[in-house]
């Protein structure tokens, strides 16, 4: 509990034991009136002075901010509403010398109950917040003339080599060039399994240095780095409203004044009805006023305006905390309509790590075969190149390539030791004009065509995620009615992985730009329900931001996943999308409980209240105990589990 909220708990305490002492009294010694007659110089001025002391005691705040509202010409908020409420009723009591002013000072009291509830339950969801918000590093060790000193890491330079020590947070992402380590990335990913990192390795910032000490240089300038992005995410999460958030917002607006008015309207048209055609006495407004006063305090839409975004900054909160990074509420409502999923194969449903299975030649033996593909894809980043270059085994030799030209969604054309190399799938051999012979095994095939003539093929496979198939299980458990996945493989392969995982439908041997068209068609079909594709984000940008909801896999280190994602996993677990969208369901069902269950509540006191059915004690329940348990009930958003 922070300072502030300490102060007013015993603002509270004070204001409550106060009253209940006042009150007893009152009723033990009365005015002069009671059986016990004790009280016959106690008058009524010694009441109001009284009472008046717990009453400001408790809403001196309450008034102020109400009275800054009118000076601002902002009023109708509920302030203003618990402030002219309960002066109301204190005027009343002074108006027929009752000398009980109880309701007055309880209203005020159970509001402040009722706002701390609020305070707490939101600095609850800040400390899941703030969670993440402690992967940011405070200095970066950086070696300067023999010695170690800690600098900002906005003044480290792209390049800087810079230490981390044992307990230390990794400031910004770079590579390891110097010693061993075991990193903490629970704070980015949820996971606590710890990851292992020697020279070489890539490294992302936010991670903590469990034990080894680290030389890292840097790859990207503080400002880029993984931790700033995911810092700057959830920093503007609160600003993307939800279409309930933005509802609610615009009801509360139109709401207020409405029963403003209508209370107004209750204090004076009944009573002068009553006297103009009934002939009620004059006293009869005393009755109504106290009835609008009652309806006022009813009408007070904080349930609303203060649980429904709660619930949503609960939910991004417990998400954060899973290690699902969600960048709105908007983002929240949509991914919990989602009907259909959307995977990129490579990176997202298989590790991504291709592995060469077989070598299939003609005349020319097989080394010298995986010799002249890993040197044609020598310049290749692309993971069927690198286990090309990893299967050979050797150091690679660039001075005897040449004249490489990469032919997109095809292969590669390359003059290597002055022969002609064609390196591709089917479509380029057809290109080059080149008779191929298909392969009967399963995975990808790598035709080789040297000096126009048919050299044979190499079998490569993608290794499958080990929970890729549970992956699929959980999101039809969770409701998805289709798995479609896309993939540049051949069809042979992809129908075979896709069998394998249990996906509905494939869509094999596309071009980047496919990906697109394809999911323009699969929207086009998609009747009911939201679309959400997954991708690895770096080459997926394009569909991630076409998509209904895009999802960021495994996308630590990625700015393009963070920029084009809605929603961002921090590590490779496809088991998350269908965790990330169970959160998003029971958020929303929280949303929908909270604003079915205060409107109801709300319109039925309101309907007791007009007709003189409900007093202010019941209005007290329907205006504070209705906003605790709607926040009680918003904060169970913050609990994710399995």
């Amino acid at each position: 509990m922070t300072k502030k909220q300490k102060k007013v708990l015993i603002r509270i305490i004070i204001s409550a034991v106060l009253m209940v002492v006042i009150r007893v009294a009152y009723v033990f010694i009365g005015d002069g009136e009671s059986k016990h007659n004790v009280g016959v110089l106690i008058k009524e001025p010694f009441w109001f002075i009284a009472y008046m002391v717990p009453y400001l005691l408790i809403g001196y705040d309450i008034l102020r901010k109400a009275f800054k509202g009118i000076i601002k010409g902002q009023l109708l908020d509920e302030n203003f509403l618990m402030a002219i409420a309960t002066i109301g009723a204190i005027a009343l009591a002074l108006i027929q010398k009752s000398g009980d002013y109880i309701e007055a000072v309880a209203v005020m009291l159970f509001y402040q109950v009722g706002e701390l509830f609020q305070s707490i339950a939101v600095g609850k969801s800040r400390r899941n917040i703030s969670a993440l918000m402690d992967i940011r590093p405070d200095y970066a060790n950086v070696e300067i003339d023999g010695k170690i000193e800690q600098v900002d890491p906005d003044e480290v330079e792209i390049g800087t080599e810079i230490i981390v020590n044992p307990g230390e947070k990794v400031p910004i992402d770079g590579i390891v060039v110097d010693g061993k380590s075991t990193l903490n990335t629970a704070a980015l990913t949820g996971e606590s399994l710890p990851r292992e990192v020697q020279i070489d390795d890539e490294i992302i910032s936010g991670s903590v240095n469990l034990n080894g000490v680290l030389r890292i240089r840097t790859t990207k300038p503080f400002g880029e780095s993984t931790v700033s992005k995911i810092l700057e995410l959830v920093e503007n999460a609160s600003s993307r409203k939800a279409k309930s958030e933005e509802f609610i917002s615009k009801f509360a607006r139109v709401y207020t004044p409405a029963v403003c008015f209508s209370a107004l309207a209750l204090a004076v048209i009944p009573p002068l009805v009553q006297i103009l055609f009934m002939h009620a006495e004059p006293s009869i407004f005393m009755t109504w006023i106290y009835r609008a006063l009652t309806f006022l305090v009813i009408s007070c839409p904080c349930a609303l305006v203060v649980s429904i975004p709660l619930t949503f900054f609960a939910g991004i909160g417990g998400a954060g905390k899973a290690g699902i990074l969600i960048k709105g509420s908007n983002y929240m409502e949509t991914l919990s309509k989602v009907s259909t999923v959307v995977f990129d194969k490579t990176g997202t449903l298989t590790k991504g790590v291709f592995e060469v299975t077989g070598v299939h030649h003609n005349e020319i033996e097989n080394k010298k075969l995986l010799e002249y593909a890993a040197l044609a894809e020598s310049a290749s980043s692309h993971p069927i190149g690198k286990s090309l270059q990893a299967a050979y085994g050797k150091e690679i030799d660039r001075t005897r390539v040449s004249d490489i030209e990469e032919i997109a969604g095809e292969g590669i054309t390359a003059n290597v030791d002055g022969k002609k190399i064609y390196i591709g799938n089917h479509k380029l051999m057809h290109r080059m004009n080149v008779p191929h012979i298909d392969c009967h095994c399963v995975g990808t095939i790598i035709h080789i065509a040297i000096d126009d003539v048919y050299a044979g093929h190499i079998v490569i496979s993608d290794v499958e995620k080990e929970d890729s198939k549970e992956a699929i299980s959980e999101l039809k458990k969770a409701g998805i009615r289709r798995c479609v996945m896309l993939t540049g493989d051949a069809k042979k392969v992809a129908e075979d992985v896709a069998a394998r995982l249990g996906v509905d439908e494939v869509r094999s041997e596309l071009l980047p730009a496919d990906k697109v068209n394809e999911v323009e068609k699969i929207l086009a079909s998609n009747t009911t329900g939201k679309l959400a594709f997954v991708g690895d984000g770096i080459n997926d940008a394009p569909v991630l931001t076409r998509a209904d909801i895009g999802i960021a896999m495994g996308a630590m280190g990625s700015d393009a996943a963070i920029e084009a994602a809605d929603v961002v996993l921090m590590d490779d677990d496809p088991i998350k999308i269908a965790k990330a969208i169970r959160i998003s369901s029971k958020c929303l069902r929280i949303v929908y409980e909270n604003i079915i269950f205060a409107l109801v509540v709300k319109f039925a006191c309101l309907a007791l209240g007009a007709l003189g059915f409900a007093n202010m004690w019941l209005a007290i329940f329907a205006d504070v105990g209705v906003m605790v348990i709607a926040i009680l009930n918003a904060i169970r958003a913050l609990r994710v589990g399995k």
